[in-house]
């Protein structure tokens, strides 16, 4: 079978090869008739753009999403959401991995670059903002996960804050007083590895000081991972008032919790309660049951995908866009015995 090209196209529809070029870019200038009937050929034809052809000569159809890592349970909402707001517009969506650190995220971004995606989402990145904006000033950029501002590039971010007060509030509310945090710290710099770990442990903190239990405040410095959260419960348990109640900032960190709870012979949520943030799938799953923030995380990804598309349109202004979280209380959390 031979390639289809667009003089293929073009014939079938039988219109100019410029005409199917401008309905492939979505260019001005397009009758609705003109682009119904090259979209019709396409399908009809089983036209696909020669993406390295398309390289070459400055344009592509893919956009890329660089994610932190394979494992977080909640990425995939994000993607499902930057999937669904591109449907139909000719592009598809390249997933590179970035790494646990800045260098490794370098090199996965410029190896999306090298390959002339039209514009790539990073997902949570560890770069510093001064090599975003570079980034940026080659290839239209969505920060996803940060509460960055930049004239370079847009932003979508969760509101942290209100989704750490919830958490505390909701824990108090059944009656905790020594409610915990395990947050996540980066272990070569030995700070929040982002602004959102930072905001989520201050926002905590200020809870536990405004519902009249600051003295109780006590935070787990590990990290977002399962391990995080077993390594947060150990260290926590061996305090001498172990908390009662644990919040943990992501819902990887919370599985790790409730796996260490049960080796030291604890119930959730008979002797400690725990709640994480994600509402990922995990958290929903039957056997688990987790407490949760939902940051709606498909959300997050269509609001991303429509702001890339408009940089590629080509809006220069920059975009600044946080998404409202709700709690989700599962069976994790329960009245203090």
């Amino acid at each position: 079978m031979t390639r289809v090209t667009i003089a293929d196209v073009a014939l079938h529809a039988q219109v100019s090869r410029s005409a199917v070029s401008k309905v492939l870019r979505d260019a001005y200038g397009v009758s609705p008739s003109m682009r119904a009937r090259v979209l019709a050929a396409i399908d009809e034809l089983g036209y696909r753009p020669h993406v390295a052809a398309r390289a070459l000569r400055g344009h592509t159809s893919t956009l890329g999403v660089l994610l932190p890592d394979l494992r977080n349970p909640f990425f995939p909402d994000l993607v499902d959401g930057v999937v669904e707001e591109i449907a139909g517009t000719g592009y598809e969506v390249v997933i590179s991995q970035g790494g646990r650190g800045p260098a490794s995220e370098s090199r996965a971004i410029h190896a999306l670059i090298d390959q002339s995606v039209g514009g790539i989402v990073l997902v949570a990145p560890l770069s510093p903002q001064s090599d975003l904006e570079a980034i940026a000033a080659t290839v239209p950029v969505v920060v996803l996960g940060r509460h960055d501002r930049s004239p370079r590039y847009d932003a979508v971010f969760d509101d942290d804050e209100v989704g750490a007060e919830l958490v505390v509030e909701h824990l108090a509310g059944l009656g905790h007083r020594r409610i915990a945090h395990i947050a996540h710290r980066d272990s070569s710099r030995g700070e929040p590895a982002t602004l959102l770990q930072a905001i989520r442990a201050r926002a905590y903190e200020r809870a536990m000081v405004r519902l009249g239990l600051g003295e109780h405040a006590d935070i787990a410095w590990t990290t977002y991972t399962e391990e995080g959260g077993h390594k947060g419960v150990g260290e926590l348990l061996s305090r001498p008032e172990p908390p009662t109640a644990i919040f943990a900032g992501a819902d990887l960190a919370a599985i790790g919790a409730l796996a260490a709870l049960r080796e030291a012979g604890l119930a959730v949520p008979d002797d400690v309660s725990v709640a994480g943030y994600d509402n990922s799938w995990l958290a929903a799953l039957a056997h688990i049951s987790l407490t949760s923030v939902d940051q709606s995380g498909v959300t997050m990804g269509r609001t991303a995908g429509r702001l890339l598309l408009e940089r590629i349109g080509g809006r220069t202004a920059s975009a600044r866009i946080s998404i409202t979280p709700t709690l989700v209380p599962r069976r994790t959390t329960a009245a203090v015995s």
